[in-house]
């Protein structure tokens, strides 16, 4: 074969070689566009409500009905804001402290209970360990609907119903979350570092608080903030619990206030407020997101062992 032929047939090559990527990248990018899509599809349908929400709080009552909801109208905010806080001699911002400290007692305990149950069932050997365990996988299957009638009854019988431990005690109880620091405590927090640490004459108190905690901050901080917003958005067990206004949330509180103004005779003006009621609700669950959420930058691999 001459030189000539064979520079001819060089680039032939190359081209067919070539193809193959060619036809690799193009349904890459193909797949990254639909990709793509569904992301902001899927970002447009969880935050169409807020935008609702945040606009619609911004209009009088009026305006609620005569104008394009994902529109502004007349800027009425302040007012409804005064009016809401205001109704019913200010009883909105005691539903609020109720919620803050249903949710702030209920999700520290749970991340407290959760990570001491946890940690025992990862790193310690005792009798009934795995029954335990399994348990604790059951009761997650069981919703929480479920248990409310048999939790009212038995805080019945105790005498607590109507008071702020029927709310805070059975949120306490967090199979989920004792299921996640188990095996969080097991893949963070390695054995080579408790037996150091006993080895230096650590108590297992002061290897739990010095040297576990540390390793399992994000698994706690995420226990926690599961069990700060379900206690926030948790409607049904306060609404058989609870009898005095007083002593509502502001789930159960603001449910209060949507059925009045659907009953009509004059109610009708508590939508506005039933509306921005509901946007400052959602305030706190937002800040405290934002102000957690650094803690989960570490990921599982925080208590990882370099070799």
């Amino acid at each position: 074969m001459s030189v000539t032929e064979a520079e001819t047939l060089v680039p032939e090559a190359k081209g067919k070689s070539t193809r193959p990527r060619r036809r690799v990248i193009e349904r890459d990018q193909r797949r990254s566009t639909v990709l793509t899509v569904i992301v902001w599809v899927s970002l447009a349908y969880f935050l169409l409500p807020i935008v609702w929400l945040a606009i619609s709080a911004t209009k009088s009552n009026s305006d609620l009905f005569s104008s394009f909801g994902l529109w502004f109208s007349h800027f009425s905010l302040f007012d409804n804001l005064h009016q809401t806080f205001t109704q019913q001699h200010g009883i909105f911002a005691q539903w609020l402290l109720n919620t803050l400290l249903y949710s702030v007692g209920s999700a520290i305990g749970a991340a407290v209970l959760a990570t001491a149950a946890g940690f025992a069932l990862a790193k310690y050997r005792f009798r009934g360990r795995n029954l335990i365990f399994s348990v604790i996988l059951g009761g997650i299957m069981v919703p929480g609907t479920a248990l409310a009638i048999p939790t009212y009854l038995l805080l019945s019988a105790a005498g607590l119903t109507d008071t702020p431990f029927a709310i805070v005690l059975p949120s306490l109880v967090s199979p989920f979350g004792v299921y996640l620091m188990r095996v969080y405590a097991h893949e963070a927090v390695d054995d080579s570092l408790l037996e150091a640490a006993r080895l230096d004459g650590a108590g297992e108190l002061r290897i739990i608080t010095s040297v576990a905690l540390r390793l399992m901050a994000p698994g706690i901080v995420t226990v926690l903030l599961f069990t700060l917003v379900a206690t926030w958005n948790n409607y049904f067990l306060p609404l058989i619990m609870l009898n005095n206004p007083a002593l509502f949330p502001v789930t159960v509180g603001l449910a209060q206030w949507q059925s009045a103004a659907s009953g009509g005779g004059g109610a009708q003006v508590l939508f506005s407020s039933v509306i921005t009621g509901s946007l400052v609700s959602v305030a706190p669950l937002i800040i405290a997101f934002l102000f957690l959420q650094r803690y989960w930058q570490s990921g599982l691999t925080t208590g990882g062992v370099k070799g």
